[in-house]
């Protein structure tokens, strides 16, 4: 089984201290936790999050603002 994980990131793109988030078992419990939490994570320093399937990036990045 593969394990999902957003990859947290600067404004520029560079990872940020924690570099990566907890891992999920499936895309779609990704895609929840980063709709619960993109606002926390906003505050904390994070401003984009590209999806990943092990070292394989899905989908990113993609901003946290609203627009």
């Amino acid at each position: 089984m593969s394990a999902w994980s957003w990859l947290l990131l600067q404004a520029d793109g560079s990872p940020t201290g924690e570099g990566r988030s907890q891992s999920f078992p499936s895309q779609s419990d990704a895609e929840t936790w980063i709709g619960e939490n993109w606002q926390g994570l906003l505050e904390s320093g994070v401003e984009q999050v590209t999806l990943a399937e092990e070292d394989r990036e899905v989908y990113g990045p993609m901003g946290l603002r609203p627009e």
